[in-house]
């Protein structure tokens, strides 16, 4: 939505609530979830969460030996399939059997992603965190709609990060095919984008009841950092000279099982009723960025990831892409 309806509510919960808190008080017994990268580090967290709490959760796996020793202690129901977010037919696949499987969906959580890595293209040649993070999810959105419009109010939530404020979408070199390749720059569009097609998505769900929303989970270790050296993390003020989280990081960073929480809430909260579309952190809708603050470059949304009529664009953009893959 624009960036008059990022306005925080008084939520009850905080940075550092959990996933089960989130949930302490929801009956989500009967319901039927689909998290993307729900084998590792907060995606992990956010399915063992919901499968406490009776959601039948299926769990698209790349690495399906990988994902059977992560999820082999899951309470509840938990099953996985087989999908790769870069391989679009994949997607599409998995889509199809979702759908011959369920009656409805109720849950979207688009959580898997790739984070600074480097130069590499998917699909017919689209850069990979763009195509990963963005169209692999935005092929998976759409191909699982029957599903999600036939729920009761399905919700449909889009990993965003912090990250969206290095760079809003690159309308003339989307691909990295006319400029040198920048993998800071392109998280920063990866990430806008999981923003605005939240928004985008939230008007083309409204008519069957559903809403979606986007999130900045905060700063977690997790697998994401797969591709920082310890070098690159030092200098980000990430770890110390001894490799071990720093102050900054033990004070501001969070665990895997507060890093689900705002996804969670976003997912389940009656308070969001009426505004989808809006990007959310630390269990709370963010405020628009305060370029005066100290802490504009870690909190708040920026007009870029919160303006409809550039969700527009990227919806229009994104159905040639995947028209043409």
């Amino acid at each position: 939505m624009a960036k008059s309806d990022q306005v925080p509510l008084q939520s009850q919960f905080h940075a550092k609530s959990t996933g089960k808190e989130v949930l302490e008080a929801i009956d989500l017994a009967g319901k039927t979830a689909v998290v993307t990268g729900g084998y590792s580090g907060i995606g992990l967290e956010t399915v063992r969460a919901l499968a406490a709490e009776g959601v039948k959760v299926i769990v698209p796996v790349r690495s399906p030996q990988k994902a059977a020793d992560s999820l082999a202690d899951m309470p509840g129901e938990v099953s996985t399939a087989a999908m790769d977010l870069a391989d679009i037919a994949s997607v599409q696949r998995f889509a199809a059997d979702v759908i011959n499987d369920v009656d409805h969906l109720d849950l979207l959580i688009n959580n898997a992603g790739i984070m600074a890595c480097p130069e590499a293209r998917v699909g017919p040649g689209w850069e990979s965190q763009f195509g990963i993070c963005h169209m692999g999810h935005f092929a998976l959105t759409q191909a699982l709609m029957p599903a999600l419009q036939e729920a009761d109010g399905a919700r449909v939530v889009a990993l965003s990060s912090t990250g969206h404020k290095l760079s809003g979408i690159r309308w003339d070199d989307i691909q990295f095919t006319q400029t040198d390749y920048d993998k800071w720059i392109a998280y920063g569009q990866a990430k806008t984008a999981n923003a605005l097609f939240a928004n985008g998505l939230s008007r083309r769900l409204k008519d069957s009841g559903g809403s979606a929303f986007s999130v900045h989970p905060g700063g977690i270790f997790t697998p994401l950092q797969r591709h920082l050296p310890k070098e690159e993390m030092i200098a980000l003020g990430w770890l110390g000279e001894d490799g071990e989280p720093s102050e900054l990081a033990k004070e501001g960073f969070k665990t895997p099982e507060q890093g689900c929480s705002t996804t969670l809430w976003a997912a389940t909260a009656a308070d969001l009723a009426g505004k989808a579309g809006v990007y959310c952190e630390d269990c709370n809708i963010a405020a628009p960025s305060d370029p005066d603050s100290p802490y504009a470059r870690y909190m708040g949304v920026d007009a870029h990831a919160c303006s409809d009529e550039e969700a527009e664009r990227l919806w229009t953009t994104s159905e040639t892409l995947l028209s043409a893959a």
